[in-house]
């Protein structure tokens, strides 16, 4: 569908190639562990998972700083499992979190695979709102940094996507334009949405099985990708 027309294909990374889910899962596992913290590692992940959303939206719509973030998104989480936590041990573990996270690198089924596929055709590329110092080390460690030519990450762009600007930084990274690139990732609003209002094609990788839209193409399995491009 997208054959003939498009150069660049542009990857969300977390949630989308790297399996963010079961990597934190791994991570929380090892830090809670090792720091004594006497929490039942499933009780916490059910309430973790949503409050890590809620405030990465927040830090997306810039109403939150990335110290409230990474502290407010634990703080949270063990007030609401009645477990008593200081404040010190919230920073030791946030900074445990960040330090460890990128040493378990699962990938999404499928995505060397796909990437092996799309290479010799396309130039690939990563738009990612995660943090520069752990975003280089995931791709790095996951053995995937090499497949692409542009990483463009949102403190670089000084905006978050769906911020226009974080597109335009990427495209202008990549010396392409947005008819000829295609954006592939899982959240809706920060990739698809904010892709579509700068023009570039788009692809929503539907990974954690959310409803259905007509916003765009959907796919369930990294693999899909082949038929369209």
């Amino acid at each position: 569908m997208f054959r003939e027309i498009v150069t660049d294909v542009f990857f969300d990374l977390d949630h989308t190639l790297w399996d963010f889910e079961r990597n934190s899962a791994l991570t929380f596992e090892r830090i809670l562990a090792e720091n004594g913290i006497g929490v039942d590692l499933m009780d916490f992940l059910t309430v973790y998972v949503p409050a890590n959303y809620a405030f990465w939206k927040l830090y997306r719509e810039e109403k939150i700083t990335k110290e409230e973030l990474r502290y407010q998104r634990l703080r949270s989480v063990f007030d609401e499992l009645g477990h008593p936590i200081s404040d010190e041990t919230i920073y030791l573990l946030s900074d445990e979190y960040i330090a460890h996270l990128s040493s378990f690198n699962h990938l999404f089924p499928g995505t060397v695979e796909i990437l092996e596929y799309l290479r010799p055709k396309y130039r690939l590329h990563i738009i990612t709102n995660g943090f520069q110092e752990i975003q280089d080390r995931k791709l790095k460690n996951a053995n995937i940094h090499g497949y692409f030519e542009q990483v463009i990450n949102s403190e670089m762009a000084g905006v978050k996507k769906p911020d226009p600007m974080i597109f335009e930084l990427a495209l202008e990274r990549a010396k392409t334009a947005p008819d000829r690139s295609i954006m592939i990732g899982d959240s809706l609003e920060a990739d698809i949405q904010g892709a579509q209002a700068v023009g570039l094609h788009v692809l929503h990788f539907n990974s954690d099985n959310g409803p259905m839209h007509d916003f765009c193409h959907m796919i369930h399995g990294l693999g899909e990708i082949k038929t369209f491009l």
